[in-house]
């Protein structure tokens, strides 16, 4: 049985336009209570379940940025690409809760191309959608990565593997 590497894609292989949705994910209780203790954000909102009866929505929710912090992950295997660095969240905004039990995934687009220290790497614009299982986006935004090109020894799946003979 042949073993697959799956390889990251290179600045040169995104194309505006280009788009994917990664796996989902449920929010759950301990993943809130978690956050909590790591962002020192312990809102009634969040963790009291009597008072956030009585809130806006009327149960807990996660924290918003518990869920940027999820979009963040799941967006970085869909798709895998050769990431350099994170640049910028150029706008995000917090539409709907998520709730405990809430199954959420990424839907990811390319929206501009910016190559860089000619074509070595390139800054890549995305607009990221977390959406829920019946599709309604719960939160959305424009981020910003530094994603290497292909060096020139790489092949393009449409070359096949190189020799370092035939160069």
């Amino acid at each position: 049985m042949a073993r697959r590497v799956e390889s990251a894609l290179a600045f040169d292989e995104l194309a505006v336009g280009d788009e994917w949705e990664s796996p989902g994910r449920t929010v759950t209780e301990a993943d809130v209570v978690g956050f909590a203790g790591l962002s020192g954000d312990f809102n009634p909102l969040h963790m009291d379940h009597e008072t956030a009866r009585h809130g806006p929505f009327g149960k807990p929710v996660a924290h918003g940025l518990l869920g940027l912090a999820i979009a963040s992950g799941l967006s970085s295997h869909s798709p895998r690409v050769a990431t350099m660095a994170f640049l910028a969240i150029l706008e995000w905004k917090f539409l709907h809760p998520i709730a405990f039990g809430d199954t959420i995934r990424v839907i990811t687009r390319v929206v501009a191309l910016e190559p860089r220290s000619r074509g070595r790497r390139g800054v890549v614009t995305w607009h990221r959608r977390l959406v829920d299982v019946r599709g309604r986006t719960l939160q959305e935004g424009l981020t910003q990565t530094l994603v290497r090109g292909r060096t020139p020894t790489e092949p393009t799946e449409d070359e096949g593997p190189s020799c370092a003979a035939d160069s």
